[in-house]
């Protein structure tokens, strides 16, 4: 399938941030994940992003304006930032490490960081590619060791065409090992809990742009699978540390990437893609499930839907 344009906005310094439109709200939502229970716990007029739980319950930590913030489940304590200074153009690919102790972070610079959970200054991972290509790394998983991390690699060719593939990295820095052939756009890239597949979604079967499924493969790129099959476009497959089950989101059929304001569901499935439900269905999209938010007891999980409370979209 031949790509034809850029699923991501790479952001540069001195480019507005997207913000939310006229009327509109940022809310943080919990919810069980047979869909019972749904809970607003926060809101504002404020864009804010992908929400992912400490693995000690006690916070939800969320992107906003190029910074990191956390919140209570619950809403009643903060919103408080966590600083990252130097490095405060992030974009919403954050993830905890394991121990719960570090936040991996990316960057509208393409890098790649780790800071501390209770803030601190960035340390940087990712190598430096120079201006060939235009090499930019966007983080989305870290294996259960905590040894390597998993990333969207997105750079152009000769032909100034988009080309994206899943890359590891280890942790501590090193090389840059690809894992798919960069064909077919890929993204949302995450271990299960053992560490024995990496689940992500990909156009390699679409006979239309943009129609992504969501795959697994072997941490070494073998075995690749499809798990999903329908109508839709299905992107970033997440697990509860228990592994036992997928929280992704879906988009219209008609849908390029995973753009901000559509009418998106947040589905539950098994993980060998059967059982597939819909757990609530919402305004969202970019911003609303990029990382992996379920809760320590594998119970819950968080996201967040941009809504309009006067009605008018």
């Amino acid at each position: 399938m031949t790509q034809s344009s850029p699923m991501r906005p790479l952001m540069r310094p001195g480019q507005p941030r997207r913000q939310t439109l006229k009327g509109q709200v940022s809310e943080i939502i919990v919810i069980d994940k047979d869909g019972q229970n749904r809970s607003c716990i926060y809101e504002t007029g404020d864009l804010i992003e992908a929400p992912n739980w400490t693995h000690d319950g006690k916070w939800l930590i969320y992107n906003g304006d190029g910074r990191l913030f956390k919140i209570s489940p619950d809403g009643k304590d903060g919103p408080h930032r966590i600083n990252t200074y130097p490095v405060e153009n992030l974009n919403n690919d954050h993830v905890l490490s394991p121990d719960g102790e570090n936040i991996y972070i990316s960057a509208n610079d393409g890098h790649l960081y780790e800071v501390s959970i209770q803030g601190g200054t960035p340390r940087k991972i990712s190598n430096d590619h120079g201006p060939v290509g235009k090499f930019r790394y966007y983080l989305h998983g870290v294996s259960p060791d905590n040894k390597t991390l998993i990333y969207i690699g997105i750079e152009r060719d000769a032909n100034n065409k988009q080309i994206s593939a899943i890359y590891a990295i280890p942790t501590q820095g090193g090389p840059d090992v690809k894992l798919t052939d960069g064909n077919h756009y890929v993204d949302g890239c995450e271990y299960t809990p053992d560490g024995e597949w990496i689940y992500y979604n990909s156009e390699q079967v679409a006979k239309r742009e943009g129609h992504a499924q969501i795959f697994r493969m072997r941490p070494d790129g073998s075995e690749q699978e499809q798990l999903t099959f329908d109508d839709r476009v299905n992107w970033f497959p997440h697990f509860p540390r228990d592994g036992h089950m997928i929280m992704y989101i879906s988009f219209p059929s008609d849908t390029i990437g995973h753009p901000a304001d559509k009418e998106v569901k947040i589905n539950t499935m098994d993980l060998d893609g059967k059982n597939i439900k819909t757990i609530d269905q919402f305004n969202g999209g970019q911003g609303t499930v990029n990382v992996n938010s379920w809760s320590p007891d594998n119970v819950r999980f968080a996201y967040v839907a941009y809504t309009y409370p006067d009605g008018k979209k």
